[in-house]
């Protein structure tokens, strides 16, 4: 077989595979590739990985990761690890302090970098995660949720998403739920791709790291049903 002919063989296969994810996007091939591009990453950002997790060790003095349970799709419960960006300081009376007093230097550069949310590629892999979708937040946020906001459990939970795109911790809760819900309803995978480059774009500009009101993100009381 000559050259050309592979050639001409390889472009037919990229083409096919290329209109079926645009057509069985969600069905199928949003899996496909979360499954191939985390597998991917991970090796690739291997050396990253080890030097943050050496780092972190040191920095925080102990152990570098953050491991909470969080919802994932219809809500189950999963296990999500992060590099931890807050210390373990507490008050006279035992409590955590609130998160500006926890937050550390190293930790505001992982979270403004989105560094910490690393770890989160073996939640990807392993199926608990998507790379794209509504992000994972706390289980005692679940009957909080009205029933429109509930929807944002419809789609495995994303290392970003559509509202991490465009303003991530600088939103308001509603309108956070509301960008959430809709992505459920028009996932796509042109919609994914300009997430993604949205998300890099976000990440440099490094904005909405944080809320008007809070070093991270004030907590989610409830907005009526």
């Amino acid at each position: 077989m000559e050259w050309w002919q592979i050639l001409l063989i390889c472009i037919g296969s990229l083409l096919v595979l290329f209109g079926l994810s645009i057509v069985f996007y969600k069905q199928f091939f949003k899996r496909f590739y979360d499954i191939v591009l985390s597998g991917l990453a991970l090796i690739v950002l291997s050396p990253l990985l080890l030097i943050l997790i050496v780092v972190g060790a040191i920095v925080m003095r102990g152990n570098p990761f953050f491991t909470q349970d969080r919802p994932g799709k219809d809500g189950k419960i999963f296990k999500l690890i992060k590099y931890k960006s807050m210390s373990d300081a507490r008050g006279e009376d035992g409590e955590l302090l609130p998160d500006e007093k926890r937050l550390t230097a190293y930790g505001r550069f992982l979270r403004s970098t989105s560094l910490d949310e690393l770890p989160e590629l073996f939640c990807i892999l392993c199926g608990s995660m998507s790379l794209i979708g509504p992000r994972p937040l706390l289980v005692k946020y679940l009957p909080l949720y009205n029933e429109e906001q509930r929807h944002r459990h419809d789609v495995r939970p994303g290392l970003t998403g559509y509202a991490q795109a465009h303003g991530r911790n600088g939103v308001t809760w509603e309108k956070k739920f509301e960008m959430d819900v809709w992505y459920t309803q028009h996932i796509s995978f042109f919609g994914d791709i300009k997430i993604i480059l949205d998300t890099v774009l976000a990440v440099l500009k490094r904005d909405g790291i944080s809320s008007e009101t809070s070093a991270t993100m004030e907590e989610f009381k409830g907005s009526g049903n």
